[in-house]
């Protein structure tokens, strides 16, 4: 056993330093720069956003950064559009951990059913005693603005999960990845891990550009590709509030406002959607605590985690697009604080099958019923509960729930001894 897994390292720590001169000779050629980290949007109740401080984002016009937190922050009733169904009052609610926009531990529910081919099928939940139905969405909501439009799940839903909700910060930069750049890390994974690993690249449709589709990164089934198609997306179905690229409710019972419910600010012209996404993409990429990840614990678990695999799919360093790069179906450029920057995100943004797939499909094809995005790890340290279930209460317990495309790393992982075990959650506890 031992000389396999020597051999296993030789392979990986091959594998890696390849990779990394690779990066290496990219970054001095396109000449690229670290993105900017740091936990800057701390949660204000007097002045929001007013201590914070930007990736260096542009903001347009009439407009600030601390601005677009506020909108972030804000918390919605009923009179501006809150529901009929919705989870949360704001996005804060969800984003937040140990500042805004970053994680919490919150979760939501998504339910369905397989067809007689065992394809997912999206539920339609009755409400309001039966008179009424929310048709054809997987999202159960766990609050209402009144008794009748509750949503409660019928037990032909046989397919459940929990879901929980992710980081934003240093979302601009992600969005700002080509797309290629994530397809060439599908390609090349197979060869790395002796043909296990295969993450699957999806295209899904940009809302803000009608037609066009682009490689998808947000979400846990990487259902969005840019930040304002997901802004619109969690507004509509995370708060009940319509706006310009998602207009309807998926409910009218109790409804009293008028549609699209998100307005434009008369100062800068720009709706919610837009400050929301104006402020992920300014925010800062979570920092590593230095620190710790300058013991010699971390830094040999550092090596042991690219040298089993895992760094296959938590991929360390990956190079946004160029400044002036067009992406988003044509809808955003990529700007100088964005573009050419260096993340480290571990994560290839890609779906994988590790045996922890919840059976549900959104903007995917069916073959991504039972594959998850790789969860980027960095802030990985603020987390208490990890997996998209959050059922995961210790790193070796979320470790060990992988399986199928990563078998034979946690094969090398469970060879490990336990003080290098230690060592490769010291480096975890680092991110």
């Amino acid at each position: 056993m031992r000389n396999h897994l020597r051999s296993y390292f030789r392979i990986f720590a091959a594998l890696a330093l390849v990779c990394v001169l690779g990066a290496v000779t990219h970054v001095l050629s396109q000449g690229s720069s670290q993105a900017p980290t740091g936990f800057s949007t701390p949660t204000l109740n007097t002045d929001p956003g007013s201590q914070s401080f930007s990736n260096g984002f542009p903001e347009p016009s009439g407009d600030t950064f601390g601005n677009d937190q506020s909108h972030f922050e804000e918390q919605d009733g009923v009179d501006n559009g809150l529901g009929p169904v919705y989870n949360a009052r704001g996005c804060v609610d969800c984003h937040q951990n140990p500042v805004t926009g970053g994680v919490s531990i919150v979760s939501e529910l998504r339910v369905g059913h397989q067809d007689q081919f065992g394809n997912f099928v999206n539920p339609t939940i009755t409400i309001n005693n039966g008179a009424n139905s929310i048709p054809n969405r997987s999202l159960v909501n766990d609050r209402a603005i009144c008794p009748q439009a509750q949503e409660r799940v019928p037990g032909t839903e046989t397919v459940q999960t929990l879901r929980a909700s992710l980081n934003t910060l240093g979302d601009g930069f992600v969005e700002s990845i080509d797309s290629n750049t994530l397809y060439q890390i599908s390609l090349n994974q197979p060869n790395q891990s002796g043909g296990f690993i295969a993450g699957q690249f999806i295209q899904v449709p940009v809302l803000e550009a009608p037609g066009q589709i682009r490689g998808g990164r947000f979400g846990w089934k990487n259902q969005q590709a840019s930040l304002l198609s997901f802004s619109s997306d969690a507004y509509i179905n995370e708060q009940g509030i319509t706006n310009r690229l998602n207009g309807t409710d998926t409910t009218t019972v109790c409804k009293t406002t008028s549609d699209p419910e998100d307005k434009t600010d008369p100062v800068t012209h720009l709706a919610d959607i837009d400050k929301f996404a104006q402020f992920m993409r300014a925010t800062n990429a979570p920092p590593v605590d230095s620190a710790l990840l300058a013991t010699s614990a971390a830094q040999q678990g550092q090596q042991l985690f690219s040298a089993i695999g895992c760094s296959i799919c938590h991929v360390s360093s990956i190079t946004t697009a160029p400044p002036g790069t067009v992406i988003n179906g044509g809808a955003f450029t990529v700007p100088t604080a964005l573009g050419n920057k260096i993340i480290h995100p571990y994560s290839d943004f890609l779906l994988h099958d590790v045996g922890t797939g919840d059976g549900i499909v959104q903007n995917g094809p069916q073959s991504t019923a039972n594959k998850m995005r790789t969860p980027p790890l960095w802030g990985l340290r603020t987390k208490s509960r990890m997996m998209h279930d959050l059922l995961s209460t210790t790193r070796n317990n979320a470790i060990l729930r992988h399986g199928k495309e990563a078998v034979q790393v946690i094969n090398n992982y469970q060879s490990l001894s336990t003080t290098q075990k230690n060592n490769l959650i010291t480096f975890l506890n680092s991110l």
